[in-house]
């Protein structure tokens, strides 16, 4: 009897501690998750971090890099109450963020800015604009009126001839002694001689556009400096939407296919010192134009060819850029102030550029160029005093 009483006591002794230690680790488990939630949540976010790659790109090391700025992680997610929970989240979280942490959210909606990376000036950037001497007149002198004018210092311009007047008012003209046709060999020639004179700078970006682009400047500097110019990173828009089929001549008789994703040059571009050192071999000193007839292809899909397919970098996609392929009239009038370059052109005889009321009629300002700078700079003197945007 006493020995049957005492393994009933035994038992129930044993089945108290054993609830007794479930309880003790389930409260442990929930504190981690809780702990985890809002302090950060470094260890769980570590893999996205690690995705960023050498590019410096990638939608993963956006959000991380979001969630690295805040105060903490429980100001950038809502509360969460289980690791699943967590996760859907933080997946939520991912999937909202643009390609590349930059551009526009569905909607128009401007995408949460990256963080400062590295501190840099105007005079850090090597702007060089493309053009040809039949347009000095038409779009050279409306560039020179508009956002040249507060930035000659880091504007190179490139092109086929000699014109005094625009050195006048420039400044920094670069003659190529290329051929003004709008021919691939005429294109790779100037774009070798940006590649050079960038080199030749010193500086730590190299950014190609048209002279159909509006910059602004201040957004141009911004978005580079979220990165680091020794890194390799190379941003700017495709104007495809899939890679560009090409073939490579190996030899004589051998030829390889190839694809990669390219930057449109009518969008513009930027390169990182970095990056750019290590195209040299494919680019400096007349390399560039034999790379270019290697596939046979233009300047912009050459120098894509160069980093994405022979160095294996990616191509960051940023919809801040914009060119006169893309319907201009869907950008919001009120995120110009935040886009990086702007365009115009014409489609199907019709005017592609951006919709908006501004200082000059669509007559007068046809590119609205000029409307445009005003937005953003109304103290510019020729601008007209309380205009309504």
């Amino acid at each position: 009897m006493l020995k049957s009483c005492g393994k009933k006591l035994l038992l129930s002794f044993v089945g108290s501690m054993l609830t007794c230690f479930l309880v003790l680790m389930a409260d442990q488990q929930k504190g981690q998750v809780l702990s985890l939630a809002g302090a950060g949540a470094g260890l769980l976010l570590q893999p996205f971090e690690g995705s960023r790659g050498a590019g410096g790109g990638g939608g993963g090391a956006g959000l991380f890099s979001q969630l690295r700025s805040g105060a903490s992680a429980a100001q950038s997610l809502p509360e969460v109450k289980s690791f699943s929970d967590y996760f859907t989240k933080l997946t939520r979280g991912k999937r909202d963020v643009s390609p590349g942490g930059d551009g526009a959210l569905p909607g128009g909606k401007a995408a949460p800015s990256r963080p400062q990376l590295e501190e840099i000036s105007p005079q850090d950037v090597f702007i060089a604009v493309k053009t040809t001497k039949k347009f000095h007149k038409s779009r050279m002198e409306l560039l020179l009126d508009t956002w040249i004018s507060r930035n000659q210092d880091m504007t190179f311009i490139f092109t086929d001839g000699e014109d005094e007047e625009l050195k006048k008012r420039a400044g920094n003209v670069i003659n190529t002694n290329c051929s003004a046709a709008h021919s691939r060999q005429a294109l790779s020639c100037k774009m070798a001689v940006e590649y050079d004179k960038f080199i030749e700078s010193g500086r730590k970006w190299f950014c190609h556009m048209d002279d159909d682009n509006y910059v602004n400047v201040r957004m141009l500097v911004k978005l580079l400096s979220s990165y680091l110019h020794t890194q390799d990173i190379y941003i700017g828009k495709p104007s495809l939407d899939r890679p560009i089929q090409a073939t490579e001549r190996i030899s004589e008789n051998k030829l390889h296919p190839v694809h990669f994703w390219f930057a449109t040059g009518g969008a513009g571009f930027c390169i990182s010192r970095g990056l750019a050192l290590k195209m040299s071999p494919w680019a400096s000193g007349g390399h560039f134009m034999s790379t270019a007839e290697k596939i046979r292809l233009p300047d912009d899909c050459t120098i894509g060819y160069i980093i994405e397919s022979v160095l294996g970098v990616k191509l960051i996609r940023s919809n801040l850029f914009h060119s006169h392929l893309e319907n201009l009239h869907q950008v919001p009038k009120t995120e110009i102030h935040n886009q990086v370059t702007l365009s115009y052109g014409m489609f199907e005889n019709k005017r592609n550029s951006i919709h908006m009321k501004g200082a000059f009629s669509v007559e007068e300002d046809p590119s609205r160029f000029r409307s445009i700078h005003c937005l953003l700079y109304p103290d510019t003197p020729w601008c007209p005093l309380n205009t309504v945007y």
